[in-house]
């Protein structure tokens, strides 16, 4: 894939999740259609060499077994989430006020608030039916969260503040008549994209995202606007990689993963989340099948513990280029730009997990695939924040590295980034996977 076409693939994959648990399926579907196998987690998993993925709600783990594989087999895994910051809609989702019909939405995670003003808004999500079955759902632009006239506050550009439940609930129409309201109906809208009947659904997990697809700018158009590349940028990384070496893997000695978790924003504390048991479920059925497959009841405690030992985990997560307008916010000697290369996340206090054996396998990744790199860390003044890196590390003991892309706008509705970031963090993604590393 060019560097042209991985930026109109990735525009294409962001356009087509909107939420967690479509760039989750959307994931799964082009590994599928790849050659790989979907198993379900009730299903007796095989044991033979070959492409397989696992999908629990926005979460989806990807991977491939070699020919060669045994019970001390390493991993190579690529973390990364599917959600972002943003809004998620409330129970009793329609509310009309003044003659307008709204959406009743509950702030998710951390966004910038007013990059939410004044654009035009999808729902989407899943919605559950009362004969069990998940629906995926993702409607047109149907909603705004219009911002008060300059005329009405003289003050605001002085100093913009939001309340998070007077003034963040976007409008979708008039309630000026029954026939106006009804049309507007928050579940009404969603059930029919869906192509179900609305008094069929029994629950719901719908989110906000922006309609505007992503757009290349600048002088040189060296940069790329989109909403959710934290942290689809990453997610896209790592199924493109694995996509491009998984034929190699099939002859090679580790266990490439793509592992892209739901629920970051929020503290990864889920069932699909990194804090969550769904890695570590997924590892241990693996190695199961491998120590079947060597005559086994199943990989020992020991083989586990050195496939663990010998294993590596690349969390990659958007980080902070530095910004011209506000340049006393960053370090003032490490300073990243766009297209420079991917960042080595660094923090003294393990918000990030990178140490010094880390930082020399990431060098050598680098190296192999001839990608620039750069380092981040935060100015001491300033918290730092973290990732499913430390979480990871911590639940599995496998060694940690943090990287990512340089974002400006971060949890912005709408970011943006270097266009050759994206080629540089696929190539060292692929070479983590593919290139035998220092033990």
């Amino acid at each position: 894939m060019t560097s042209e076409e991985l930026v109109e693939d990735l525009a294409a994959y962001v356009a087509a999740s909107p939420s967690s648990y479509h760039a989750a399926a959307v994931a799964a579907q082009r590994l599928v259609s790849a050659g790989f196998t979907q198993l379900g987690e009730h299903q007796d998993w095989p044991a033979e060499p070959g492409g397989y993925v696992v999908l629990r709600d926005g979460a989806v783990l990807a991977w491939v077994v070699p020919s060669n594989a045994s019970p001390t087999t390493p991993l190579r895994i690529l973390g990364a989430h599917t959600d972002s910051p943003g809004f998620k809609l409330k129970p009793k989702s329609t509310v009309i006020s003044q003659g307008w019909v709204q959406a009743g939405v509950e702030v998710y995670g951390g966004p910038l608030l007013n990059s939410w003003l004044d654009r035009e808004l999808r729902l989407a999500g899943r919605l559950v039916t009362r004969d069990g079955v998940t629906h995926l759902v993702s409607t047109g632009p149907v909603a705004r969260i219009p911002q008060l006239a300059i005329h009405l506050d003289r003050q605001v550009n002085e100093g913009l503040k939001l309340g998070k439940q007077a003034h963040t609930s976007p409008v979708l129409g008039l309630a000026g008549t029954s026939e106006q309201a009804a049309a507007a109906d928050v579940l009404a809208l969603l059930a029919e994209a869906a192509g179900v009947d609305p008094s069929e659904v029994d629950g719901y997990d719908i989110v906000l995202a922006d309609a505007q697809p992503a757009a290349r700018f600048g002088a040189n158009q060296e940069f790329l606007a989109s909403s959710r590349l934290d942290n689809l940028s990453s997610v896209h990384a790592g199924l493109t990689a694995l996509q491009s070496i998984a034929d190699q893997a099939e002859t090679g000695t580790v266990i490439p993963m793509l592992a892209a978790f739901d629920h970051e924003e929020l503290g990864s504390a889920s069932r699909s989340g990194a804090a969550g048991p769904f890695l570590q479920e997924v590892l241990e059925r693996i190695y199961e099948g491998l120590g079947r497959a060597a005559g086994q009841p199943g990989a020992t405690a020991t083989q586990r513990a050195q496939a663990l030992a010998a294993s590596w985990h690349l969390s990659s997560d958007a980080g902070h280029a530095v910004h011209p307008n506000y340049s006393e916010r960053h370090d003032p000697a490490n300073r990243p730009l766009p297209n420079g290369g991917p960042l080595l996340k660094i923090n003294a206090n393990q918000r990030y997990t990178t140490d010094a054996p880390g930082a020399a396998m990431w060098a050598q990744v680098c190296r192999a695939a001839g990608v620039p790199t750069q380092e981040f860390v935060s100015n001491n003044d300033l918290p730092c924040g973290s990732t499913i890196g430390p979480i990871t590390a911590t639940r599995l003991g496998i060694r940690t590295v943090d990287v990512g892309i340089a974002l400006l706008s971060m949890h912005s509705a709408r970011e943006m980034c270097g266009v050759e970031d994206l080629g540089h963090l696929r190539d060292a993604v692929a070479s983590f996977f593919a290139t035998p590393l220092h033990s």
